[in-house]
Protein backbone atom coordinates (compact mmCIF):
# COMPACT_ATOMS: atom_id res chain seq x y z
CA UNK A 1 0.00 0.00 0.00
CA UNK A 2 1.41 3.37 -1.00
CA UNK A 3 1.77 6.00 1.72
CA UNK A 4 -0.98 8.61 1.65
CA UNK A 5 0.40 11.70 -0.08
CA UNK A 6 -2.85 13.41 -1.02
CA UNK A 7 -5.32 13.46 1.86
CA UNK A 8 -8.76 14.61 0.72
CA UNK A 9 -10.58 12.79 3.50
CA UNK A 10 -11.41 16.02 5.36
CA UNK A 11 -10.10 19.49 6.08
CA UNK A 12 -9.54 18.20 9.61
CA UNK A 13 -6.47 16.46 8.18
CA UNK A 14 -4.49 19.69 7.94
CA UNK A 15 -1.11 19.91 9.64
CA UNK A 16 0.13 23.06 11.40
CA UNK A 17 2.50 25.06 9.23
CA UNK A 18 6.05 25.83 10.42
CA UNK A 19 5.03 29.43 11.13
CA UNK A 20 2.05 28.24 13.14
CA UNK A 21 4.25 25.86 15.11
CA UNK A 22 6.63 28.75 15.86
CA UNK A 23 3.74 30.85 17.16
CA UNK A 24 2.65 27.95 19.36
CA UNK A 25 6.14 27.43 20.76
CA UNK A 26 6.53 31.09 21.65
CA UNK A 27 3.06 31.66 23.12
CA UNK A 28 2.83 33.10 26.65
CA UNK A 29 0.74 30.73 28.75
CA UNK A 30 -0.97 30.42 32.13
CA UNK A 31 -3.80 28.55 33.82
CA UNK A 32 -6.66 28.68 31.31
CA UNK A 33 -9.20 27.33 33.79
CA UNK A 34 -8.46 30.22 36.16
CA UNK A 35 -8.60 32.78 33.36
CA UNK A 36 -4.85 33.37 33.58
CA UNK A 37 -3.69 32.27 30.11
CA UNK A 38 -3.09 35.48 28.14
CA UNK A 39 -3.08 33.74 24.76
CA UNK A 40 -6.40 31.98 25.37
CA UNK A 41 -7.87 35.22 26.67
CA UNK A 42 -6.73 37.05 23.55
CA UNK A 43 -8.16 34.37 21.26
CA UNK A 44 -11.54 34.63 22.99
CA UNK A 45 -11.49 38.43 22.69
CA UNK A 46 -10.71 38.23 18.98
CA UNK A 47 -13.45 35.67 18.34
CA UNK A 48 -16.00 37.71 20.28
CA UNK A 49 -15.12 40.70 18.12
CA UNK A 50 -15.24 38.71 14.86
CA UNK A 51 -18.68 37.29 15.68
CA UNK A 52 -20.11 40.41 17.29
CA UNK A 53 -20.73 38.71 20.62
CA UNK A 54 -19.95 39.72 24.20
CA UNK A 55 -17.73 36.80 25.14
CA UNK A 56 -16.28 33.48 23.99
CA UNK A 57 -14.82 30.27 25.38
CA UNK A 58 -12.06 28.09 23.90
CA UNK A 59 -13.01 24.42 23.70
CA UNK A 60 -11.22 21.21 22.63
CA UNK A 61 -13.58 20.39 19.75
CA UNK A 62 -16.42 21.59 17.59
CA UNK A 63 -18.68 18.80 18.80
CA UNK A 64 -18.16 20.04 22.35
CA UNK A 65 -19.06 23.56 21.18
CA UNK A 66 -22.35 22.30 19.77
CA UNK A 67 -23.22 20.13 22.72
CA UNK A 68 -22.41 22.74 25.36
CA UNK A 69 -24.55 25.25 23.47
CA UNK A 70 -27.43 22.76 23.37
CA UNK A 71 -27.04 22.04 27.08
CA UNK A 72 -27.26 25.75 27.86
CA UNK A 73 -30.26 26.38 25.59
CA UNK A 74 -32.31 23.23 26.22
CA UNK A 75 -33.81 21.25 29.06
CA UNK A 76 -34.73 17.55 29.01
CA UNK A 77 -37.67 16.99 26.71
CA UNK A 78 -37.07 20.12 24.62
CA UNK A 79 -36.87 19.87 20.85
CA UNK A 80 -34.31 21.24 18.40
CA UNK A 81 -35.31 22.17 14.85
CA UNK A 82 -32.59 21.64 12.25
CA UNK A 83 -31.91 20.07 8.87
CA UNK A 84 -31.95 16.29 8.46
CA UNK A 85 -28.28 16.45 7.35
CA UNK A 86 -27.14 18.42 10.41
CA UNK A 87 -23.96 17.44 12.23
CA UNK A 88 -25.73 17.47 15.61
CA UNK A 89 -28.18 14.85 14.35
CA UNK A 90 -25.89 12.58 12.35
CA UNK A 91 -22.33 12.87 13.59
CA UNK A 92 -22.25 13.55 17.33
CA UNK A 93 -23.05 10.13 18.75
CA UNK A 94 -26.58 10.99 19.83
CA UNK A 95 -25.16 13.55 22.26
CA UNK A 96 -28.19 15.88 22.37
CA UNK A 97 -30.29 13.02 23.74
CA UNK A 98 -27.54 11.71 26.00
CA UNK A 99 -26.30 14.99 27.47
CA UNK A 100 -29.17 17.49 27.42
CA UNK A 101 -32.15 15.16 27.01
CA UNK A 102 -33.23 17.10 23.91
CA UNK A 103 -34.73 15.57 20.79
CA UNK A 104 -34.35 16.77 17.21
CA UNK A 105 -37.05 17.57 14.65
CA UNK A 106 -35.34 17.25 11.23
CA UNK A 107 -36.45 19.38 8.30
CA UNK A 108 -36.09 18.35 4.66
CA UNK A 109 -33.99 21.25 3.45
CA UNK A 110 -32.28 21.71 0.10
CA UNK A 111 -28.61 20.73 0.37
CA UNK A 112 -28.73 21.36 4.11
CA UNK A 113 -30.56 24.69 3.90
CA UNK A 114 -34.15 24.96 5.14
CA UNK A 115 -36.61 27.83 4.88
CA UNK A 116 -38.49 30.05 7.30
CA UNK A 117 -41.72 28.40 6.16
CA UNK A 118 -40.35 24.98 7.10
CA UNK A 119 -39.38 26.27 10.54
CA UNK A 120 -42.86 27.68 10.99
CA UNK A 121 -44.37 24.30 10.13
CA UNK A 122 -41.96 22.49 12.43
CA UNK A 123 -42.74 24.50 15.56
CA UNK A 124 -44.86 22.51 17.98
CA UNK A 125 -48.19 23.90 19.17
CA UNK A 126 -48.38 24.61 22.89
CA UNK A 127 -49.56 21.33 24.40
CA UNK A 128 -48.64 19.20 27.39
CA UNK A 129 -48.61 16.21 25.01
CA UNK A 130 -45.81 17.41 22.71
CA UNK A 131 -42.17 18.38 23.16
CA UNK A 132 -41.44 22.09 23.52
CA UNK A 133 -39.78 23.62 20.48
CA UNK A 134 -36.79 25.39 22.01
CA UNK A 135 -33.90 25.85 19.59
CA UNK A 136 -33.26 26.35 15.88
CA UNK A 137 -29.83 25.25 14.67
CA UNK A 138 -28.24 26.38 11.38
CA UNK A 139 -25.06 24.73 10.06
CA UNK A 140 -22.83 27.11 8.08
CA UNK A 141 -21.60 25.76 5.71
CA UNK A 142 -23.84 22.70 5.44
CA UNK A 143 -21.36 19.81 5.45
CA UNK A 144 -23.51 16.90 4.29
CA UNK A 145 -25.38 19.31 2.05
CA UNK A 146 -22.15 19.62 0.06
CA UNK A 147 -20.50 22.61 1.71
CA UNK A 148 -23.51 24.77 0.89
CA UNK A 149 -23.42 28.43 1.92
CA UNK A 150 -26.53 29.60 3.75
CA UNK A 151 -27.77 32.82 2.07
CA UNK A 152 -27.88 35.72 4.51
CA UNK A 153 -31.49 36.47 3.56
CA UNK A 154 -32.53 32.90 4.43
CA UNK A 155 -30.79 33.11 7.80
CA UNK A 156 -32.56 36.37 8.56
CA UNK A 157 -35.98 35.03 7.61
CA UNK A 158 -35.45 31.85 9.66
CA UNK A 159 -34.36 33.99 12.60
CA UNK A 160 -37.44 36.16 12.33
CA UNK A 161 -39.73 33.15 12.65
CA UNK A 162 -37.71 31.77 15.55
CA UNK A 163 -37.83 35.09 17.40
CA UNK A 164 -41.57 35.40 16.86
CA UNK A 165 -41.99 32.11 18.70
CA UNK A 166 -39.38 32.86 21.40
CA UNK A 167 -37.01 30.14 20.18
CA UNK A 168 -33.26 30.38 20.71
CA UNK A 169 -30.92 30.34 17.70
CA UNK A 170 -27.60 28.52 17.45
CA UNK A 171 -25.14 28.52 14.55
CA UNK A 172 -22.93 25.49 14.04
CA UNK A 173 -20.36 27.57 12.21
CA UNK A 174 -17.74 24.86 11.78
CA UNK A 175 -16.87 26.24 8.34
CA UNK A 176 -18.19 29.77 8.86
CA UNK A 177 -15.18 31.39 7.22
CA UNK A 178 -15.58 29.25 4.10
CA UNK A 179 -18.99 30.92 3.78
CA UNK A 180 -17.49 34.35 4.52
CA UNK A 181 -14.93 33.96 1.73
CA UNK A 182 -17.30 32.35 -0.76
CA UNK A 183 -20.05 34.94 -0.33
CA UNK A 184 -17.96 38.00 0.52
CA UNK A 185 -20.07 38.66 3.62
CA UNK A 186 -18.38 39.40 6.94
CA UNK A 187 -18.83 36.95 9.79
CA UNK A 188 -20.70 39.44 12.01
CA UNK A 189 -23.52 39.74 9.50
CA UNK A 190 -24.00 35.97 9.40
CA UNK A 191 -23.84 35.60 13.18
CA UNK A 192 -25.86 38.66 14.21
CA UNK A 193 -29.23 36.85 14.63
CA UNK A 194 -27.82 34.00 16.74
CA UNK A 195 -27.73 33.60 20.50
CA UNK A 196 -24.70 31.35 20.18
CA UNK A 197 -22.18 30.58 17.46
CA UNK A 198 -18.91 28.74 17.15
CA UNK A 199 -16.37 28.05 14.46
CA UNK A 200 -13.75 25.38 14.07
CA UNK A 201 -10.05 26.11 14.21
CA UNK A 202 -9.02 22.61 13.14
CA UNK A 203 -10.69 22.49 9.70
CA UNK A 204 -9.87 24.94 6.93
CA UNK A 205 -8.08 27.30 9.32
CA UNK A 206 -5.44 24.61 9.73
CA UNK A 207 -4.99 24.38 13.51
CA UNK A 208 -4.23 21.07 15.22
CA UNK A 209 -7.16 21.25 17.66
CA UNK A 210 -9.99 23.36 18.99
CA UNK A 211 -13.09 25.44 18.43
CA UNK A 212 -14.37 28.66 19.99
CA UNK A 213 -17.96 29.20 21.17
CA UNK A 214 -19.33 32.75 21.45
CA UNK A 215 -22.45 34.38 22.83
CA UNK A 216 -23.62 36.77 25.52
CA UNK A 217 -21.63 37.08 28.72
CA UNK A 218 -24.38 35.22 30.58
CA UNK A 219 -24.42 32.44 27.98
CA UNK A 220 -20.65 31.96 28.17
CA UNK A 221 -20.73 31.92 31.97
CA UNK A 222 -23.21 29.05 31.79
CA UNK A 223 -21.16 27.39 29.03
CA UNK A 224 -18.19 27.35 31.40
CA UNK A 225 -20.20 25.25 33.88
CA UNK A 226 -20.80 22.71 31.14
CA UNK A 227 -17.18 22.87 30.01
CA UNK A 228 -16.14 21.91 33.52
CA UNK A 229 -18.79 19.18 33.81
CA UNK A 230 -17.79 17.61 30.50
CA UNK A 231 -14.10 17.57 31.36
CA UNK A 232 -13.03 20.18 28.85
CA UNK A 233 -11.38 22.64 31.22
CA UNK A 234 -7.70 23.01 30.36
CA UNK A 235 -4.51 24.45 31.81
CA UNK A 236 -1.68 25.97 29.72
CA UNK A 237 -3.85 25.95 26.63
CA UNK A 238 -2.24 29.05 25.14
CA UNK A 239 -0.01 26.73 23.12
CA UNK A 240 -3.15 25.66 21.27
CA UNK A 241 -4.83 29.07 21.29
CA UNK A 242 -1.75 30.58 19.63
CA UNK A 243 -2.42 28.39 16.59
CA UNK A 244 -5.93 29.85 16.43
CA UNK A 245 -4.69 33.43 16.61
CA UNK A 246 -2.16 32.71 13.87
CA UNK A 247 -4.83 31.11 11.68
CA UNK A 248 -7.26 34.00 12.08
CA UNK A 249 -4.56 36.39 10.93
CA UNK A 250 -3.07 34.32 8.10
CA UNK A 251 -5.43 31.56 6.95
CA UNK A 252 -8.85 33.10 6.29
CA UNK A 253 -8.26 34.75 2.92
CA UNK A 254 -6.42 31.69 1.59
CA UNK A 255 -9.63 29.63 1.89
CA UNK A 256 -10.44 30.95 -1.58
CA UNK A 257 -7.66 28.71 -2.89
CA UNK A 258 -9.36 25.67 -1.36
CA UNK A 259 -12.59 26.66 -3.08
CA UNK A 260 -10.85 26.98 -6.43
CA UNK A 261 -9.23 23.58 -6.01
CA UNK A 262 -12.56 21.98 -5.10
CA UNK A 263 -14.14 23.47 -8.24
CA UNK A 264 -11.22 22.23 -10.37
CA UNK A 265 -11.50 18.76 -8.91
CA UNK A 266 -15.25 18.65 -9.49
CA UNK A 267 -14.80 19.75 -13.11
CA UNK A 268 -12.04 17.19 -13.72
CA UNK A 269 -13.96 14.23 -12.34
CA UNK A 270 -17.25 15.28 -13.97
CA UNK A 271 -15.63 14.27 -17.27
CA UNK A 272 -14.87 10.72 -16.07
CA UNK A 273 -17.37 8.15 -17.43
CA UNK A 274 -19.47 6.71 -14.62
CA UNK A 275 -18.89 9.55 -12.16
CA UNK A 276 -21.69 11.98 -11.44
CA UNK A 277 -21.09 15.30 -9.70
CA UNK A 278 -23.54 18.20 -9.46
CA UNK A 279 -21.22 21.09 -10.30
CA UNK A 280 -23.80 23.69 -9.29
CA UNK A 281 -23.63 22.47 -5.68
CA UNK A 282 -19.85 22.94 -5.32
CA UNK A 283 -19.73 26.29 -3.54
CA UNK A 284 -16.84 25.90 -1.11
CA UNK A 285 -14.28 23.18 -0.36
CA UNK A 286 -16.45 20.03 -0.37
CA UNK A 287 -17.17 17.79 -3.37
CA UNK A 288 -19.59 14.86 -3.20
CA UNK A 289 -19.68 12.54 -6.19
CA UNK A 290 -21.66 9.45 -7.13
CA UNK A 291 -19.89 6.41 -8.60
CA UNK A 292 -22.84 4.05 -9.06
CA UNK A 293 -22.50 3.99 -12.86
CA UNK A 294 -18.87 2.84 -12.67
CA UNK A 295 -19.95 -0.61 -11.51
CA UNK A 296 -17.77 -0.22 -8.42
CA UNK A 297 -18.91 0.71 -4.94
CA UNK A 298 -17.69 3.88 -3.25
CA UNK A 299 -15.79 1.78 -0.72
CA UNK A 300 -14.05 -0.18 -3.50
CA UNK A 301 -12.98 3.02 -5.21
CA UNK A 302 -11.80 4.52 -1.92
CA UNK A 303 -9.69 1.42 -1.27
CA UNK A 304 -8.22 1.45 -4.77
CA UNK A 305 -7.31 5.13 -4.45
CA UNK A 306 -5.11 4.32 -1.47
CA UNK A 307 -2.77 2.36 -3.76
CA UNK A 308 -2.22 5.67 -5.60
CA UNK A 309 -1.45 7.45 -2.33
CA UNK A 310 -4.82 9.24 -2.38
CA UNK A 311 -7.32 9.21 0.48
CA UNK A 312 -10.97 10.07 -0.26
CA UNK A 313 -13.65 8.77 2.08
CA UNK A 314 -16.79 6.87 1.09
CA UNK A 315 -19.91 8.31 2.73
CA UNK A 316 -22.15 5.41 1.64
CA UNK A 317 -22.19 2.69 -1.02
CA UNK A 318 -22.62 5.17 -3.86
CA UNK A 319 -20.90 8.43 -2.87
CA UNK A 320 -17.50 9.73 -1.90
CA UNK A 321 -16.59 13.08 -0.37
CA UNK A 322 -13.42 15.00 -1.21
CA UNK A 323 -12.48 18.03 0.90
CA UNK A 324 -9.75 20.48 -0.08
CA UNK A 325 -7.58 22.33 2.45
CA UNK A 326 -4.27 24.13 2.89
CA UNK A 327 -2.20 20.95 2.45
CA UNK A 328 -3.73 20.28 -0.98
CA UNK A 329 -2.25 21.93 -4.07
CA UNK A 330 -3.57 22.24 -7.61
CA UNK A 331 -1.08 19.53 -8.62
CA UNK A 332 -2.50 17.25 -5.93
CA UNK A 333 -5.99 17.82 -7.32
CA UNK A 334 -4.87 16.89 -10.81
CA UNK A 335 -3.09 13.77 -9.53
CA UNK A 336 -6.13 12.64 -7.54
CA UNK A 337 -8.43 13.16 -10.52
CA UNK A 338 -6.05 11.19 -12.75
CA UNK A 339 -6.05 8.30 -10.26
CA UNK A 340 -9.85 8.28 -10.27
CA UNK A 341 -9.90 8.21 -14.06
CA UNK A 342 -7.53 5.22 -14.18
CA UNK A 343 -9.57 3.31 -11.58
CA UNK A 344 -12.93 3.99 -13.20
Amino acid sequence: MSPIRINLYSDTQTLPTPAMRKAMAEAPVGDEQRGEDPTVNRLCEVVAELTGKEAAVFLPSGTMCNEIAICVHCRPGDEIITDRTAHILNLEGGAPAALSGASIWPLEGSHGVFTAEQVQQGIRPESRHTPRSRLVCVEQTANLGGGTVWPLETIQSVAEVARTHQLALHMDGARLFNAVIAAGIEAKKYTAPFDSVWFDLSKGLGCPVGGVLAGSAAFIEEAWWWKQRLGGAMRQAGILAAAGLYALEHHIERLAEDHRNARRFAEYIAEIPGISVALETVETNIVFFDVTATGLSAVEISDKLKSYGVLIGATDKARLRAVTHLDISQTDIETAAKALREIC
